[in-house]
C-alpha cells in the first residue's frame, strides 16, 4: 500500500527559522560533476539545494567550468577538481554530497563518484552518477537513488518498457537491490524506503518533463537532508516541493516551454509558507 506525500506533514519543519540562526545550522551542500559541456547540471543542482534552504553549497567540477559558473550565482563556491585527493578536503566539509549532475561517464567521473560513495557521508545520487552504478553496483544504506524509468531500467537491467509497466514492483527492487531511499521520477514519482515504505507523488505536469528539472530534483532533495531531514523524509518532501513549484510554474505560464529554472522562485515561496 502506498501512502500520499502530504506538505501537512512536514509544517513543523516548513515553520519559522530561530532568530539567532545561522548558515551553519543549515547544512553544506556539494554538488561533483558538471564534465565538459553539462556544467549547468550543477550550477542547478546548487542553486536549487540553496533555493530551499541549505546554508551553504559548493561545487566540485572541471577547473575550467569553476573559473565562471558562479558568474551569475556568486552564493555558489565553486572549486575545480581533477582527481579524487582534490574531492577530499571539500568531502571533509559537507553534511550532504550530491553526485551525478552533468557528472559524464569518464574515467574521471568514475573516480570522483567512487571517491564519495567510499565516505560515510550523506549521499544523492543522479544522473550519470546512476548510470555508472548500472556497470558498477554498489549497495549502501545513507544514500537516495533518483533515477528516470531509463535510468531505472539501465540499474534493474531490463527495457523501459517493463519499468513504466509496473513501477511499484520497479521502486522496491531498486532500493533492494542498492539500499537506501530510491526515487523512481515520472508521472506518479515514487519513493521506496528500507523498511518496505513506499510514498506516491500526485502533484507536477507534463510541462516539467525538459533538461534539467532533474538536476533541481536533487539539489532539492541535498538542501533538505543537509538541514537535517532524515534521508526518507528529504526524499518525499524534495519529491513533493519540486512537483508543486512545477504545477505553480504551469499556473503562471503554462506548461509548454516550461524549463527548470522556472521552478526556482516557487522553491521559495513553498518553503516560507508560514
Amino acid at each position: 500500500m502506498t501512502e500520499k506525500i502530504k506538505l501537512e506533514a512536514f509544517e513543523d519543519f516548513l515553520g519559522r527559522r530561530a532568530r539567532n540562526a545561522n548558515k551553519s545550522d543549515f547544512g553544506h551542500v556539494l554538488v561533483i560533476g558538471g564534465d565538459f559541456g553539462y556544467s549547468g547540471a550543477v550550477q542547478m543542482a546548487g542553486f536549487a539545494a540553496l533555493r530551499v534552504g541549505a546554508g551553504l553549497v559548493s561545487i566540485a567540477t572541471q577547473p575550467e567550468h569553476a573559473r565562471v559558473l558562479n558568474i551569475n550565482h556568486p552564493e555558489l563556491m565553486c572549486h575545480g577538481v581533477t582527481k579524487s585527493a582534490d574531492l577530499k578536503p571539500l568531502m571533509a566539509k559537507a553534511t550532504v554530497i550530491i553526485v551525478g549532475p552533468g557528472l559524464g561517464k569518464s574515467a574521471w567521473a568514475e573516480e570522483l563518484l567512487f571517491s564519495a560513495v567510499k565516505t560515510e557521508k550523506n549521499l544523492v545520487v543522479d544522473a550519470d552518477g546512476l548510470n555508472i552504478l548500472a556497470e558498477k553496483p554498489q549497495e549502501r544504506i545513507n544514500w537516495i537513488l533518483t533515477p528516470h524509468p531509463g535510468e531505472a531500467g539501465r540499474l534493474l537491467k531490463m527495457p523501459t518498457e517493463a519499468i513504466q509497466k509496473n513501477r511499484l514492483d520497479a521502486v522496491m527492487n531498486l532500493q533492494k537491490k542498492f539500499g537506501g531511499v530510491s526515487v523512481l521520477k515520472g508521472a506518479g514519482t515514487l519513493v521506496a524506503g528500507p523498511n518496505g515504505e513506499i510514498a506516491i507523488c500526485e502533484a507536477g505536469n507534463p510541462g516539467m518533463a525538459s533538461g534539467g528539472t532533474g538536476d533541481i530534483l536533487s539539489g532539492v532533495i541535498g538542501g533538505f537532508v543537509a538541514q537535517g531531514l532524515d534521508l526518507l523524509s528529504a526524499a518525499k518532501l524534495g519529491v513533493l516541493v519540486h512537483a508543486m513549484a512545477g504545477d505553480m510554474a504551469a499556473k503562471t505560464n503554462g506548461e509548454r516551454g516550461m524549463v527548470a529554472t522556472d521552478l526556482y522562485p516557487f522553491l521559495r515561496q513553498l518553503v516560507n509558507r508560514k
